[in-house]
């Protein structure tokens, strides 16, 4: 095998693996590409998600916002509990010096 001749070998084998390389990477992107079906889908799914999480983030909104007033009503009902019983210890108190005083 002369020079010539192994130039031409290897110029052949150079562009059988060129060939080889750019038909791999050809099918590889052929197979692995991405269809507009699912492109749709994939925007589909994207949107359906962005609504559940407005949707989450308004539920949240809600339960904080109805915490705060059931919260409020606790602590006005606390207040008025504590009130009325001290209203009745003070008319028991009073109705005690009453009884005394009738009894004296």
């Amino acid at each position: 095998m002369n020079r010539t001749e192994f130039v031409f070998a290897t110029a052949i084998i150079l562009f059988l693996a060129f060939c080889l390389g750019w038909f791999a990477c050809w099918l590889l992107h052929r197979l692995t590409r991405v269809s507009k079906a699912d492109m749709g889908e994939l925007e589909q799914m994207a949107h359906a998600l962005h609504e559940a999480e407005d949707t989450r983030d308004r539920a949240l909104a809600y339960i904080e916002h109805r915490e705060a007033e059931l919260t409020n009503q606790l602590h006005q009902s606390e207040a008025e509990l504590r009130a009325a019983m001290e209203g009745l210890r003070d008319a028991r108190r009073e109705a005690e010096e009453l009884r005394a005083k009738l009894d004296s």
